[in-house]
This record gives structure tokens, sequence and C-alpha cells, in this order.
């Protein structure tokens, strides 16, 4: 296995305190970061966030996830073979931190390292022709050898082929439910063939989840930010 790429790392309290908190129902990347700018801290804004929402005026306040469901989250993790990479950290894909409302944690099962080649993404159709397969697979494979990591949503059609055709160069697959429930199911060997091959499985939603349709488009923005 290659080494992790050298950076700042988040301390095991950090980790949790960001888990917690992107956890959080209402909190997503954006909120995430006015509030880590705000107090400074995660901790420190999970500790302000009952106080702010009732300030807010909110009618009821949410549930922030406990440190034990935190942990229980990253041994779910443990156990599939993954891990929770946040933003800054050396693991973190470097082109993603520019996109717009980057996911401040990503859960990664794979190699860090094919998120610094250069990345080319390649999308299409899910009920695409044998012909349109054929190219992308063709496509995905000759980028690879030219030295691009190819990045995928693991969708059927040309998301698969483009997959197929880089496994031996590095590819990237985001998916739109938790890393533990590939979509469509039957592309859960692809996901397993992926990490083994030094390319990386990543997702921001939690294990467990289940994709819906609307998060596939929010899927999307990491296929384009990755």
């Amino acid at each position: 296995m290659s080494q992790r790429a050298a950076g700042p790392r988040l301390s095991d309290r950090q980790r949790l305190s960001w888990l917690r908190l992107i956890r959080t129902p209402n909190v997503g990347p954006a909120t995430f970061r006015d509030l880590i700018n705000r107090f400074g801290s995660a901790e420190t804004a999970l500790e302000m966030l009952p106080e702010l929402m009732i300030s807010g005026g909110a009618r009821k306040i949410v549930r922030i996830p406990s440190i034990a469901e935190a942990e229980a989250e990253v041994e779910t993790a443990r156990r599939a073979g993954a891990r929770f990479v946040g933003i800054g950290e050396g693991d973190y894909p470097p082109l993603m931190k520019s996109m717009d409302h980057p996911p401040p944690l990503l859960a990664v099962k794979g190699e860090g390292a094919v998120f610094r080649l250069p990345a080319v993404a390649i999308v299409g159709a899910r009920n695409a022709s044998l012909a349109g397969i054929k190219m992308a697979r063709t496509l995905a494979a000759e980028l690879g050898r030219d030295g691009y990591g190819i990045v995928s949503g693991l969708a059927r059609g040309i998301d698969t082929a483009a997959h197929q055709g880089s496994l031996a160069t590095g590819t990237i697959g985001v998916l739109a439910g938790g890393l533990d429930l590939p979509y469509p199911p039957e592309n859960a060997e692809l996901c397993n063939e992926i990490a083994e091959r030094g390319g990386a499985i990543i997702s921001e939603m939690p294990f467990g989840w289940q994709p819906r349709a609307q998060d596939f488009p929010r899927r999307n923005r990491l296929v384009a930010g990755a």
C-alpha cells in the first residue's frame, strides 16, 4: 500500500467533533464552514449550537449526534476498510478544496494517491448502447495510460465502463449514499476492486445511508469537483 500524503492531520478528538457537526441536521458544508470560522473549532461550535438556534427563533432544537454515535460511525468505517479524511489533510482530494462548498469530511476507501493525478470525469447514460460502453471503456483506458485519474459516479452504463477501463491506472468512484451501500448494488464488487487496485471510493454521506433521488445531483458536484 502506498504511503499517505504528508500534511496536517486532525486529532481523533477533532475528527469526532467534525463528524458530529456535519452530521447535525441542517448543518451542510457551507454552514459547517461558517460555524468553524465563527467559533474557531467544531467542538466550540457544537457547544454553541443550541444557543444559536434559540436566538435565531428556532421552534425546535435539533438533536446533535453524540460522541458515542460518532465513534460508532468511525468504527463502522474502520470495519469497512475506510477512513474519514478532513479538508486540509494530505489525503483530501486537492481539486475538491477549490469547489463551492466542499464537504468538510469524506469517507474514503482505497488509496489517496489517486487524488493527486490530474483528473478527468467520464459520465453518461445508464442505458448506454454497446458501442457507447465500449467507447467509454477505451477512452478511460487511454486517458489512464496517459497519466490521468478517471472520476465517475458508479452508475450503470457509461460510469461503470469508465471505471472498468481505468482500474489498472487509477479511478475514483463517488457514491450518492453511504460507502457501505453502493448503488447500484451489483457494483459492490467493482467498488472493492477499485479500492484494492490503487483507486478510491468516496462519499460525504453517512454510513448506512440509502441514496435518494435528490442525493444524486449532490453526488454529481463531487464528481465534477474531484
